[in-house]
């Protein structure tokens, strides 16, 4: 068995590989995994910042998804899980910060009383929530529809834009008018299909996590890890070399070859090296999985057509004192093209207070957060230094925050291409290889498959492990 690709959900199909939650045994097959990246985990990364650990990629992680809760007990750091110590968030409307409202269902309201308190909307978008209530929009639903089609027809489009659009929007850095509510939001799309007022179809929903695994548990709402989320891969790849799991990283794959007259199916390259295996799982970007294999299926070679967005963060350590925060929340959302005194509409989307989400970054003297940049049509920051990126960023925080002086040091971390997009047909594109790969004994995984977060990439990764090993055993029936 080999696995291509070494970031969250490689590390977890090789970990079904080898066993699972009950290890290895008799029957367990040989797994190499090959990673092209200097370590194990992708965009699940740790460095020393501030006199601390932080993450370079994702800070938290859903809890009422059960993937990421179950791996981490599994591999017995239930000591390292931590629950996040605030809840609720500010929201930036007319150029003043509004206290978001409980109750959300994923930024969408669910009720027309929940928008009383948000002074930055104006009368009409209190109208079109009433409406939605007393007199909703008729809407003919298929069997998919843009997140911001459903919003935009049910909400009107300031709710829709100034208020859904900066969360469901920046959980992927995509666009509500692009993503997919069946792949993205498929709870939203059920409600409006019900076709009476969305937001009593969203209450009905109860409590909502992105993507259609869910669970309904009263506990924390997201975990940390005491060492960082990106202490994840690594404490994984340890057990798995314990297992006898081969894992070469800065090794990047060239070709995949199939040997239907050689004693096994596929045969790896590499620069140096060529492995045969009975089968394959690819945790590979879609686009580089239709690099790979798309000359077997067109199936596969349409992988290669789902885009990526790319992003940035960019994390301050300043002064207790030097900084004046909102009483409570974890953050701030800025909606896309909000205008300010500087040059253009504000990069940053969004900015999260880390050391009050999370007891363990907790200091004395200093605060840290971080902003958030970038979206699928705006790489202005792109086009800019580190330097010029803080300078920007340190002037918007400036109106984002009343006043944000000079900070004791500053982080920028960059992340192209990170974010797939789920727009209307990605599960077709996402059926259709999966049921092209699989006669060719190839399980696929990945974030562009089952959803970009951190549970949802753990199980497509496991999914595709027990797929693998499901081939594995018909082979040789």
């Amino acid at each position: 068995m080999v696995v291509v690709g070494g970031g969250i959900s490689g590390l977890s199909a090789a970990w079904e590989l080898s066993g699972g939650a009950d290890g290895p045994s008799a029957s367990t097959p040989r797994v190499e995994l090959i990673e092209d990246g200097a370590v194990v985990g992708g965009s699940l990364a740790t460095t020393h910042f501030a006199g601390r650990t932080i993450d370079l990629g994702a800070d938290g992680f859903l809890a009422r998804r059960p993937e990421a809760v179950d791996l981490v007990r599994e591999l017995g750091c239930d000591d390292q899980l931590e629950s996040i110590d605030a809840s609720g968030a500010s929201i930036w409307l007319r150029g003043a910060l509004d206290e978001l409202p409980t109750g959300l269902a994923l930024g969408i309201p669910t009720s027309s009383g929940q928008l009383k308190s948000v002074r930055g909307l104006s009368w009409r978008a209190r109208l079109d929530a009433q409406r939605d209530e007393h007199a909703p929009v008729r809407m003919k639903i298929g069997d998919d529809a843009t997140i911001g089609e459903i919003v935009r027809t049910k909400l009107g489009r300031e709710l829709c834009y100034q208020f859904v659009e900066p969360m469901l929007g920046g959980i992927q850095a995509g666009r509500v008018d692009d993503l997919s509510a069946k792949s993205v939001f498929p709870a939203l799309l059920e409600a409006a299909r019900q076709g009476g007022s969305l937001m009593r179809a969203m209450r009905a929903s109860g409590p909502i996590a992105p993507g259609p695994s869910t669970t309904t548990n009263t506990g924390p709402t997201f975990y940390s890890l005491l060492a960082g989320v990106g202490s994840l891969p690594i404490e994984i790849a340890r057990h798995l070399r314990e297992r006898g799991v081969v894992i070469r990283t800065g090794v990047a794959v060239t070709a995949l070859r199939r040997t239907p007259s050689g004693n096994y199916p596929w045969e790896i390259d590499t620069h140096a090296t060529t492995t045969p295996a009975d089968s394959v799982v690819m945790a590979t970007p879609a686009p580089v999985t239709a690099r790979l294999l798309g000359a077997n299926d067109p199936a596969l070679a349409r992988l290669g057509n789902v885009p990526s967005a790319s992003a940035a963060m960019v994390t301050f350590s300043v002064a207790r004192d030097a900084v004046q925060l909102s009483a409570s929340g974890t953050g701030i959302l800025v909606p896309l093209g909000t205008a300010w005194s500087g040059d253009g509409s504000m990069m940053v989307t969004a900015v999260t207070f880390l050391d009050r989400k999370w007891p363990h970054l907790r200091r004395d003297d200093d605060v840290l957060l971080r902003a958030h940049v970038g979206r699928i049509d705006d790489l202005r920051w792109t086009e800019m230094g580190d330097e010029q990126l803080i300078a920007r960023v340190i002037d918007e925080l400036n109106v984002l925050l009343g006043t944000f002086t000079s900070p004791n040091d500053a982080l920028v971390q960059r992340w192209p291409n990170a974010l797939p997009q789920y727009y209307v047909g990605h599960e077709t594109i996402v059926s259709d290889a999966r049921a092209a790969a699989a006669p060719l004994g190839v399980a696929l995984c990945g974030n562009a498959y089952d959803g970009v977060g951190i549970p949802a990439s753990i199980g497509s990764g496991r999914r595709a492990g027990r797929e693998a090993l499901e081939m594995l055993h018909f082979s040789y029936r």
